[in-house]
């Protein structure tokens, strides 16, 4: 992650050279004067998700004969995903990976992705993400200054911590968790009676070494990539959000492209989920294989129902407050039964 100064001044310079109102089409480039997409990431250039993103890239100069070429800022070199997404909708930036629920700022419907047991397993999660009212739902936020081209897993996020295990929402109860800064993983935290502690994800390792919080809350990659399982022996497999990353492009930069190279450009990205999907099943293998090695226990008889249950008026109250979130789990319910 580079300085808040370097980011700005690369924010700068790309907003001086943001195309104004009229800009030439994709149509109109050329392999010698290419349009070029700016894409944001926040991962390290070594994550798979990240490498996905430069296979799109690649694919993308293929597709199109050189006439457009994704350049990627990764690393976080443009900012924050909140920040990118400002950016997103300023025309600065035409695309980034972002967390679905970072979304949920511009279009509600987003807050869904955040909540709990939306998809009971992976089959569903990739059942639904790759149902056709799933990228119906993609393109509906056009008028919110974005669409979706594609999503990213990032697994199942479950809980663990420093030495208990945790099998039924009651072994939770006073526990202190760290959790991302969203509503709704608050809201589930604090609803299973554990305390959230929202924290910066750099602070988590240390706050885990010195008993500052009882544990957290991810995906099992954490343990061995960001080195957690050597502070923490138990990882209880919840499973109790998937929250997908999804691609999106800025219904400006949108507009600009020539129908053919709008469905180039959502071919390339779907090419490069597939390949993603695979990439992060072997991640995820590696990771735990090596996370045993360390001394981490894996749960597996975890109470799922009664977390399920526990965790329902979460998504009840979600669904009231937001016809949006109603409306997409109707979507992902569709999806993952495949009807029409």
């Amino acid at each position: 992650m580079i300085s808040g100064t370097v980011a700005l001044v690369l924010v700068a310079a790309l907003a001086a050279c943001a195309p104004a109102s009229g800009a030439r089409t994709s149509a109109e480039a050329t392999p010698e004067n290419p349009l070029v997409l700016t894409l944001a990431n926040n991962l390290d250039d070594d994550h798979v998700t990240s490498q996905a993103l430069a296979s799109f890239a690649e694919d993308v100069k293929r597709r199109s004969g050189g006439r457009v070429v994704v350049k990627i800022y990764g690393s976080g070199q443009l900012g924050a995903e909140p920040e990118v997404l400002g950016q997103l909708h300023e025309g600065i930036v035409d695309m980034t990976r972002t967390s679905a629920p970072g979304l949920a700022t511009y279009a509600p419907g987003y807050h869904t992705f955040g909540l709990p047991y939306v998809f009971n397993s992976e089959q569903e999660f990739y059942e639904a993400m790759d149902s056709p009212q799933m990228a119906e739902y993609f393109r509906s936020t056009a008028d919110e200054g974005f669409l979706g081209l594609t999503y990213y897993s990032s697994g199942a996020r479950s809980f663990y911590t420093r030495n208990t295990p945790v099998r039924t929402p009651e072994d939770l109860r006073g526990m202190k968790i760290r959790v991302q800064d969203m509503r709704s993983q608050t809201d589930l935290v604090g609803g299973l009676g554990a305390a959230p502690v929202v924290m910066a994800f750099s602070d988590t390792y240390t706050s885990l070494q010195t008993g500052l919080i009882d544990g957290a809350e991810s995906n099992e990659t954490v343990l061995t990539e960001s080195a957690h399982g050597e502070v923490s022996h138990a990882f209880s497999k919840t499973e109790h959000t998937r929250i997908p990353d999804v691609l999106v492009i800025s219904t400006q930069t949108w507009e600009r492209l020539a129908p053919a190279d709008e469905q180039m450009l959502t071919d390339a990205a779907r090419a490069s989920t597939e390949q993603q999907k695979a990439a992060w099943a072997k991640t995820t293998e590696q990771a735990v294989a090596e996370a045993k090695a360390m001394g981490v226990e894996f749960i597996t008889d975890v109470d799922t129902t009664a977390f399920r249950d526990a965790s329902r008026p979460v998504v009840d109250r979600y669904a009231r407050q937001y016809p949006e979130v109603a409306e997409l789990l109707s979507v992902i319910t569709a999806g993952k039964r495949g009807t029409p």
